[in-house]
């Protein structure tokens, strides 16, 4: 196995420090509320909810902002609808991280499927990986675990502060996966891919600076969109696939489809316009669900620009 694979940590005594009793307290309270009903625990979510509305208004704020700013034609009214439904469904992203750390096999296929899962076979049938770019959909957690149970995959993987979560996460992230790399580590996943591997990357977020460009998302004309999802299907011997996961009245689906043609081309800046156009056609399947709690638009094409979050 590569030597860039990130070590599972491993259980410490020390973890029964006081300073950890708040944190076994949650984890405690989340696993037993992970094996109620699925239908008690939406209606807990949406309690998380309003409670994160209280706790969380800085972040609630950037969601209103950020909605603001791609559907400018929506009337108020319905950016509010939209904005409580997003807080809702944040609430219920705690519940479905537990959900895809500590459900048993059988429970997670009961309530999920699968759609487009033959893009991904035909690209293994040819002997190549598979770079799945997918979207910040607040039960991504849950999603991973349900991918993983089709195809154990690799994804890049950023270390929690502390140190019990951080045992917690990276094994109920490993559940139905086959090995993480550092969030860095892009000689990793580039050999991950080589090997004929599903990966995931995350394309839809601001990076900042290094490795962007400016392109249209939504109604904002230039939002800084990185160009480093483009260097893993240029450097490494795989295919690409778009991937969504969608909360439905019965579960949940994992939505693929497939990757762009002449892709990348080798014009960056009309790739990763492209690559917004079809992350955008994936958040309109649940914009509700979408991580609209983060500041997508914090890098300006100008230092000297003002933030659009002031």
């Amino acid at each position: 196995m590569s030597p860039s694979v990130v070590e599972a940590p491993k259980f410490s005594v020390s973890f029964f420090h006081p300073r950890f009793w708040l944190t076994w307290l949650s984890i405690i309270l989340l696993y037993t509320i992970s094996w109620l009903p699925y239908g008690v625990q939406r209606y807990i979510g949406k309690g998380i909810g309003k409670l994160l509305s209280v706790l969380a208004k800085k972040r609630v704020q950037i969601a209103k902002r950020n909605l603001a700013l791609c559907f400018p034609e929506y009337t108020p009214e319905q950016r509010e609808k939209m904005l409580k439904a997003n807080i809702d469904n944040a609430g219920m992203a705690v519940l479905e991280a537990s959900m895809g750390w500590w459900w048993p096999t059988w429970r997670i296929k009961r309530m999920s499927e699968f759609e487009g899962y033959e893009h991904i076979e035909a690209i293994l049938a040819k002997g190549k990986g598979v770079l799945a770019y997918a979207i910040h959909n607040m039960n991504l957690e849950f999603a991973v675990r349900v991918a993983g149970l089709r195809n154990p995959s690799v994804a890049f993987y950023r270390k929690h502060n502390n140190p019990l979560m951080e045992y917690m996460q990276y094994h109920g992230r490993n559940r139905s996966n086959k090995y993480m790399v550092h969030k860095r580590d892009v000689r990793g996943l580039i050999q991950a891919l080589n090997e004929k591997e599903v990966c995931f990357y995350l394309p839809d977020q601001d990076y900042g600076r290094v490795k962007c460009e400016f392109a249209p998302f939504f109604a904002v004309d230039k939002a800084a969109t990185t160009t480093g999802s483009l260097l893993f299907a240029k450097e490494a011997n795989c295919e690409t696939v778009f991937l969504a996961s969608i909360r439905t009245a019965t579960g949940y689906k994992i939505k693929v489809l497939p990757g762009l043609e002449n892709f990348p081309s080798g014009d960056d800046k009309l790739d990763v316009a492209r690559m917004n156009k079809m992350v955008e056609a994936l958040v309109l399947e649940a914009p509700e669900q979408y991580l609209w709690m983060h500041k997508r638009f914090k890098t300006r094409p100008s230092k000297d620009e003002p933030s659009l979050y002031d």
